[in-house]
């Protein structure tokens, strides 16, 4: 008897455990039924957004992509086109200095040549002057000579 009264007035287990069951059992039909909503909602939308949404995206995008790519490829020949001439330009100028250059050393050649020659000429004019000299104080001192014996 003292147990069954122990029992009945402090043992609360299987009161708080048919509570708690309960509790769970309320909890989760609430919770279960706000997630299927969820759930459901999200599948909506993804749905809707894979159906109509994404397409008109893709053909949204389509068009200024697809004219964005041919002016890219324009540019990119316009760019192209220019470097092949500025290739060319840089090649007809090298060729035109390489030219330039040939010349000036020609040039530079024919001048040295001309100054040797003046040189050469100088050197002979010279040397006639110096013979020419040494003959006009030779014969200076021949007379010098004649008139020394007085």
């Amino acid at each position: 008897d003292v147990g069954e009264i122990y029992s009945r007035l402090l043992d609360h287990r299987p009161v708080i455990q048919g509570e708690i069951r309960y509790f769970i059992k309320e909890f989760e039909e609430k919770r279960g039924l706000r997630e299927l909503r969820v759930l459901e909602n999200l599948k909506n939308t993804i749905f809707e957004t894979k159906e109509h949404l994404l397409p008109r995206c893709e053909q949204a995008m389509q068009d200024p992509l697809s004219e964005a790519f041919q002016r890219l490829q324009t540019a990119n020949a316009r760019i192209h086109r220019l470097r092949e001439r500025e290739h060319e330009e840089r090649k007809l100028q090298a060729d035109k200095l390489l030219a330039g250059e040939e010349k000036r050393v020609a040039h530079w050649e024919e001048f040295m040549r001309e100054q040797e020659k003046k040189r050469a000429e100088v050197d002979e004019e010279h040397r006639k002057a110096v013979e020419r000299l040494r003959e006009q104080y030779s014969e200076m001192e021949k007379e010098l000579a004649k008139y020394g014996a007085f």
